[in-house]
């Protein structure tokens, strides 16, 4: 007896006690390990899950599982007023993107909780993914192809695709409020998020204290009508900056006019390059056509780091060595997919962007071209159209204090967009972070004056003097890095 007595006393010592749940409201959090796709890396937040209905207006019919995480605040007493974090995309998974984007919420995380909660077609158990193409050049197949592969995705789906727009989704962020307790929210979109945060704010206005918006997008713009030409903007302007400086120069010449040289030579003579894959070292059978030129100026667009390895591979790949090239577009392509579910995105712009989408003959001979619009023009065609509330493409007025960020290189959003926004919204300040891309928040000072906005909720007493020191990054002149 006393044996059994002390083995069962040793096994106490032994087995740490399980965490208590943290209640908050009427949602229980319990710990949890969220993924990065495509790593293998996960990050330990906690996790709950809330119940909605599908169809707003039939409350009784289907529901939806939405998981909500949580990175709670090192504060032993958190401030009531939560900020709440909403991924971009349109289709990423707030649970699947905080991880990578939450040093940039570690200045706002000493005094309070980040909550996300993943949209409506992302995420575990409700997630409208399609089966993306293995390679880049497969997307810009004929149109045929392209309605194919919507109809094969929507085939493949056992729900309501129409009632996965932005304007049901912020249902959910204000059901989520509610079983919270109902406190102020500050808001925090990113990219499509803002698309997000503002609309809610529309909506729910009771229930926003404060909005950060990053990477912005104006309610009035169809997501991808000027993909084309603010491309070309920032391509020009990263791309001319080698240009103009002397030993970028002396290495490669004009990278701008060395893009447009690969990109005829591709729509002439498309090749299949055999490339060793940078993550397995299998060969894989990559293909260097237009249409691939322009998705990896795109892609490396997005920020400063590869930005800075754009003009070492063009004249690489100009001179007949594609294969770094395609190699680390193979990279950024497979992490994005990753990330993107496609039949959600299709719900969101069928509904909200198409019917004002049109190919335009000024952008022909662009680097991107028309190809998004047709590719989204041909996929809408039999995907089903959503509801979109009123008033969904008016600017947003609001008393509320606002911090808009932006890129001054972004290729998707850039800071002209946020001046836009910021007209209607007197109590904001726009910060515009040089040298950088796509989304500002993890770039130098910007977390600390993020939390000190919201802190102050006084936009105009922000001393953003910091964020003087922010650069592009410097160009690769070979595969060692930048000149000493």
């Amino acid at each position: 007896m006393k044996s059994s007595l002390f083995t069962l006393a040793l096994v106490a010592l032994l087995v740490p006690p399980q965490a208590e749940a943290r209640r908050i409201g009427q949602l229980e959090f319990t710990d949890c390990d969220l993924a990065q796709p495509g790593t293998g890396a996960t990050s330990r937040f906690e996790c709950a899950t809330l119940e909605v209905p599908e169809n707003p207006d039939a409350p009784d019919g289907r529901k939806l599982v939405l998981k909500v995480g949580l990175a709670p605040a090192r504060s032993s007493e958190p401030a009531s007023d939560m900020v709440l974090f909403i991924a971009g995309g349109p289709g990423q998974s707030a649970t699947e993107t905080f991880p990578s984007a939450a040093g940039g919420f570690a200045r706002l995380r000493e005094k309070r909780h980040v909550v996300f909660i993943d949209q409506r077609g992302t995420g575990e158990g409700h997630r409208l993914a399609c089966d993306f193409p293995e390679e880049m050049a497969e997307i810009a197949g004929s149109d045929e192809k392209q309605v194919e592969m919507a109809l094969d995705c929507l085939a493949s789906f056992d729900a309501d695709v129409a009632q996965y727009t932005t304007s049901v989704a912020v249902t959910d962020i204000e059901a989520l409020r509610q079983a919270l307790g109902a406190p102020a929210l500050n808001v925090y979109g990113g990219s499509y998020g803002t698309r997000v945060a503002q609309e809610y704010a529309r909506q729910y206005p009771d229930g926003v204290r404060s909005l950060l918006l990053d990477g912005v997008v104006p309610p009035g713009l169809a997501l991808g009508s000027e993909h084309s030409i603010n491309l070309e903007a920032s391509l020009k302007a990263i791309l001319g900056r080698c240009a103009g400086e002397p030993a970028c120069r002396d290495a490669f010449g004009d990278p701008y006019r060395t893009l447009y040289a690969l990109r005829d030579r591709a729509r002439a003579n498309p090749s299949t390059v055999p490339v060793p894959d940078p993550r397995t070292f299998i060969t894989r059978e990559l293909r260097l056509d237009e249409s691939a030129v322009a998705v990896i100026a795109r892609l490396f667009a997005y920020a400063p780091e590869t930005a800075a390895l754009l003009p070492l591979l063009l004249d690489e790949a100009h001179k007949g060595r594609p294969q770094p090239l395609l190699a680390q577009a193979a990279l950024i392509y497979d992490e994005l997919t990753g990330q993107i579910n496609h039949g959600m995105q299709l719900s969101v712009i069928c509904a909200e962007d198409a019917p004002r989408l049109a190919e335009r003959s000024e952008d022909a001979e662009l680097i991107l071209g028309n190809a998004i619009v047709g590719v989204t023009l041909n996929q809408c065609s039999v995907w089903p159209s959503g509801p979109v509330s009123e008033n969904f493409r008016e600017p947003l007025a609001s008393e509320v204090p606002t911090l808009l960020m932006s890129g001054e290189l972004d290729p998707v959003t850039p800071p002209g967009y946020a001046d836009e926004v910021a007209k209607s919204l007197p109590r904001s300040r726009h910060l515009v972070g040089k040298g950088q891309g796509h989304i500002l928040l993890s770039r130098g000072c910007t977390p600390r004056l993020a939390a000190e906005f919201v802190d102050s909720l006084d936009p105009a007493g922000l001393d953003t003097a910091c964020l003087d020191v922010l650069d592009a990054s410097p160009f690769f002149l070979d595969y060692n890095g930048a000149a000493p």
